[in-house]
């Protein structure tokens, strides 16, 4: 997926998929000033059609697989 960095805030829990409502990882601005929000797996399915139409892509799918390390530490203690 292409990201380029954009000075647009941050995706919420609030931003909802445009395909199936999950949760938004992916902001496509186009160029009508318009924006398509979609989850990580709509994002990777239309990948090769949105970079034909973005003007910019906000990829913040990688939250998905950071550890913080509070989690980790919750982890390490049930152990």
């Amino acid at each position: 997926m292409t990201t380029v960095l954009t000075p647009a805030s941050p995706l919420t829990a609030a931003d909802r998929c445009d395909r199936c409502g999950a949760q938004a990882y992916l902001r496509v601005v186009l160029a009508s000033g318009g924006e398509l929000l979609f989850c990580a797996h709509h994002g990777r399915k239309f990948e090769p059609e949105l970079k034909k139409i973005a003007v910019e892509i906000q990829d913040e799918s990688g939250r998905l697989t950071t550890t913080t390390n509070a989690t980790a530490a919750a982890t390490d203690d049930e152990r």
